[in-house]
């Protein structure tokens, strides 16, 4: 088959891989669940930059101890509704869902929570935790902070970190709204899948160590990422270094570790916000009041070269039935990673199928 062939791994399958793999790498059974759950989450809705494909190597910095296997976390109180998450260090995943946890259990008490999170790393797609809120019933806000890889707007050097900002909002019959938005044009993972693809990046993605547009995605690798909407992504992207590092007391102003050059822990930070809808009006009110407001967005008149309007996250939700139906596809430079990592950790391979599930007899 060429590089641009798929196979096709079913969700659970790929879930069990990774759990395997990461309990092989010292983590408990407990965690590599929770973080192969993310990573799986991440490529059935479609966001491939933070998938399985990273699983190497983040395997990589954990057996260079460069993310703690079997973190001490140490949950302060605040306040009743407020808390502050030492991440020891863990995996961002693993440290990301017990701090969104514990918003919601204060948001069930108090009618909104709020954990703050230093000393973690990356924690892959933001969506993960605001779907960790909707599933109860809650509206929630997520900040994190990341590497510099793009400057601040009207500067040449890079300082600011291009990590999403994320929020949800249950409704009842409608798809829910989930908003995961880096502050820069693309994520920097789709430069990497491209460069790893051997494929060109389209022109306003990224710019070159002098600053210059680039469409070569190597060369974007070692410049740096461009702002949405230019002072406006630079603004966003500051925001969540107030709210994710300044705040949390985690590096901040370009001293995140980055996790593919830095041999040290990155000192991440995270902001976790989970709110209560019934403070306000019953949740069914809610719930029912968001299904009128997908209605009406829905109910707009397409605009030429548009077949229909569509409510935040619902193409992810829509590819998210698809890939449970017919599998996860993944390229064959992908295949090869899993093949090596199974290897490198003497475990199981991961199944692929050369056609959708869905097709298979």
């Amino acid at each position: 088959m060429t590089s641009s062939a798929s196979y096709y791994a079913d969700p659970a399958t790929a879930t069990k891989y990774a759990t395997e793999l990461l309990v092989k790498a010292r983590l408990s059974e407990e965690d590599a669940k929770s973080m192969a759950d993310c990573l799986v989450l991440a490529d059935v809705r479609g966001v491939d930059t933070h998938g399985l494909a990273r699983l190497p190597q983040y395997l990589d910095r954990v057996s260079n101890d460069r993310v703690n296997a079997k973190p001490n976390f140490k949950l302060i109180e605040k306040t009743p509704v407020v808390a502050h998450l030492d991440g020891d260090s863990g995996f961002g995943f693993v440290v990301a869902t017990r701090a969104m946890e514990s918003a919601i259990k204060r948001a069930e008490i108090y009618g909104i929570g709020m954990v703050t999170v230093n000393h973690s790393n990356h924690f892959g797609m933001g969506a993960t935790y605001v779907l960790q809120a909707l599933e109860k019933n809650m509206i929630s806000l997520v900040f994190t902070n990341s590497a510099k890889q793009m400057p601040p707007f009207g500067g040449k050097e890079t300082l600011l970190g291009i990590s999403p900002f994320a929020a949800g909002a249950p409704s009842n019959n409608k798809v829910p709204y989930i908003l995961d938005m880096a502050p820069s044009v693309v994520a920097k993972g789709k430069i990497r899948r491209a460069a790893r693809h051997g494929e060109s990046i389209p022109v306003g993605w990224a710019l070159d160590a002098d600053g210059n547009p680039t469409t070569d995605a190597n060369v974007a690798l070692n410049g740096s990422m461009a702002p949405i909407g230019g002072p406006k992504g630079s603004g966003i992207a500051i925001l969540m270094d107030v709210m994710s590092g300044v705040l949390t007391g985690a590096a901040f102003g370009g001293e995140v570790g980055d996790q593919y050059k830095d041999p040290r822990p990155q000192n991440a930070g995270h902001c976790f916000i989970a709110i209560k809808p019934d403070i306000f009006m019953t949740t069914d009110e809610f719930r029912t009041r968001m299904d009128v407001l997908a209605q009406r967005i829905h109910g707009v008149t397409p605009a030429p070269g548009f077949n229909e309007v569509l409510f935040p996250g619902e193409p992810e939700h829509r590819l998210g039935a698809q890939r449970r139906r017919e599998g996860i596809p993944y390229a064959e430079a992908e295949r090869q990673l899993f093949v090596d990592a199974a290897k490198q950790y003497d475990a199981a391979e991961l199944p692929l199928s050369e056609v959708p599930l869905s097709l298979e007899s």
